[in-house]
C-alpha cells in the first residue's frame, strides 16, 4: 500500500516519538512522586547483592527457603498494618494479638486436648473480636487509634499471660498437623509450576481486558509490546523462583509461604477490584469527602480494625506453628515493630491514602533479608536494630518527599 511521502515520514517517526512520550511520562511520574514499588525492589536487589558478596551462602536455595519461611508470619501481620495505614491509623497491639492467638492454639491443642479445628477457629476469632472493640471505641468516642491500641496492647498481653497460666510456655508436638504445616509442608514442583502458569494467565487476561476497555473508552492503553514484556518478565520470575528454591538442598516453596503470597494477592484484589477497596482509599484520602460521597465511613473503619487484628491472629498462629509452641514472649519484643516497619518500608504511606498489599511482601523481604544476612555475618542483634532503624527512617523520609512532590504537582 502506498502511504505517500508524508505518511512514510510519519510512520517512520512513530516509534521514536512513542519512546519519547514514554520517557517523558515516566519522568513526570517521578517528579510527581509516583514511583510505585521501584525503590523498594531496587533496595532489595542491593541488599541481596551486598550480602551475597560478603557471604555467598546468603543466595543459596537453602538459605532463601529458610528466609521465606521466617518472613511469612510477620508478613501476614504486616498485611493488616497496611490496611489500617491506608486510612492513616495504626495498631500497636498486633504483636500482643498474635501472641494471644498462639497461646490459645498451644494451650487448647496440648493442655486442653480440644480438636485442632476448634482450637484454630478460637485462636483466629480472637482477632476480629479485639478489632471490633477497637473499631467501636474508635468510631463512637473518637479515641485516637494510637492511644486505643496502646491500651489494647497491655490488655491483650494480660489475656495472653492468663491463657498461658503458670506454665508460661507450651510446646506443641512436632507430629502435630499445624507444626508440620509450619515447618515441613512444601508444595511439589509440578503443582507450583501449574500455579505459576495460572497466575501468568490471569495477569495476561487482566492486562488485555484492561487495554481493550481503555481503548474502547478512547483512553491511552498499554501497547502489545509493553504487555508482552510484563507477562514475559512475570513468567520468568515465577518459573525461576520455583526452580531455584527447589534446586540443590532447597526444599521448594513452603505451604506457609504460599498461604502468605495468596493472602497478599487476595488483599490486592480486595483493594483494587471491589467497592470496599475504593471506599478504603476514599476514606484514606479524605474522611469528610468520603462521607459526602455517601460512604459509610464508620463501617469502613471498623472493618479495617477487624481485618488488621484478624491478620495479626493468623500471623500468631503461623508463628506458633513454625516455632512449635508459644510462651510469654510470643508476639512480644520487636514483633509488632517489624510488622509496622515492613508495611512502611514496603511503600505504604504513614499519612494514609496510598499503599498496596504488595508492600507487606516487599517490606518483610527487606527486613528478613537484613536480619538473616547480618546473622550469617555473625553480627549481633544490636547491629540489626540499628540497620533496620536506618532503613525505616529512609523509607519515612522518602514517603514525606513523595507526598510533598504529589502535593506540589497537584497545585501545579
Amino acid at each position: 500500500m502506498n502511504l505517500g511521502p508524508h505518511r512514510l515520514i510519519e510512520h517512520s517517526e512513530l516509534p521514536p516519538r512513542r519512546m519519547r512520550e514514554f520517557v517523558d511520562s515516566g519522568m513526570q511520574r517521578v517528579r510527581a512522586g509516583d514511583v510505585g514499588s521501584a525503590p523498594v525492589i531496587l533496595g532489595l536487589v542491593v541488599i541481596w547483592a551486598v550480602f551475597a558478596a560478603l557471604n555467598p551462602v546468603f543466595l543459596s536455595p537453602t538459605n532463601l527457603v529458610n528466609l521465606t519461611m521466617q518472613a511469612a508470619p510477620t508478613g501476614v501481620i504486616a498485611i493488616g498494618i497496611v490496611l489500617l495505614l491506608l486510612i492513616g491509623e495504626i495498631d500497636l497491639s498486633v504483636g500482643s494479638v498474635s501472641g494471644l492467638a498462639g497461646a490459645i492454639l498451644a494451650v487448647g491443642s496440648v493442655q486442653l486436648q480440644f480438636p485442632l479445628p476448634v482450637v484454630l477457629l478460637a485462636a483466629l476469632l480472637c482477632g476480629p473480636v479485639v478489632g471490633l472493640v477497637y473499631g467501636i471505641v474508635y468510631t463512637r468516642f473518637g479515641v485516637p487509634g494510637f492511644v486505643l491500641t496502646l491500651a489494647g496492647l497491655l490488655a491483650v498481653l494480660g489475656l495472653q499471660l492468663r491463657v498461658l497460666g503458670t506454665a508460661g510456655s507450651v510446646t506443641i508436638p512436632f507430629d502435630s498437623v499445624i507444626v508440620q504445616f509450619g515447618q515441613q509442608w512444601f508444595i511439589p514442583a509440578a503443582i507450583m509450576y501449574a500455579l505459576d502458569a495460572l497466575v501468568v494467565a490471569a495477569v495476561a487476561w487482566h492486562l488485555v481486558s484492561e487495554a481493550r476497555r481503555r481503548a474502547n473508552a478512547g483512553l491511552a492503553a498499554r501497547t502489545p509490546l509493553s504487555m508482552g514484556l510484563r507477562i514475559a518478565a512475570l513468567a520468568a520470575l515465577l518459573t525461576f523462583s520455583t526452580w531455584y528454591l527447589g534446586s540443590g538442598d532447597g526444599r521448594g516453596v513452603g505451604a506457609m509461604v504460599l498461604l502468605f503470597v495468596a493472602l497478599v494477592g487476595g488483599t490486592h484484589l480486595l483493594l483494587t477490584r471491589t467497592r470496599f477497596g475504593r471506599a478504603v482509599f476514599a476514606v484514606g484520602g479524605s474522611v469528610e469527602g468520603a462521607r459526602r460521597a455517601g460512604i459509610r465511613v464508620a463501617r469502613v473503619q471498623i472493618s479495617l480494625f477487624m481485618l488488621c487484628s484478624t491478620f495479626a491472629a493468623l500471623g500468631g498462629i503461623l508463628a506458633a506453628a513454625r516455632l512449635a509452641g508459644a510462651n510469654q514472649s510470643s508476639g512480644g519484643g520487636d514483633a509488632f515493630l517489624n510488622a509496622i516497619a515492613a508495611a512502611v518500608i514496603g511503600g505504604t504511606s504513614l499519612f494514609g491514602g496510598r499503599g498496596s498489599a504488595f508492600a507487606a511482601l516487599l517490606g518483610v523481604l527487606v527486613l528478613t533479608s537484613i536480619s538473616v544476612g547480618l546473622t550469617l555475618l555473625s553480627l549481633d542483634s544490636s547491629v540489626r536494630y540499628i540497620v533496620t532503624g536506618g532503613v525505616l527512617v529512609l523509607a519515612v523520609i522518602f514517603d514525606s518527599i513523595s507526598r510533598r512532590s504529589r502535593a506540589a504537582a497537584g497545585r501545579a
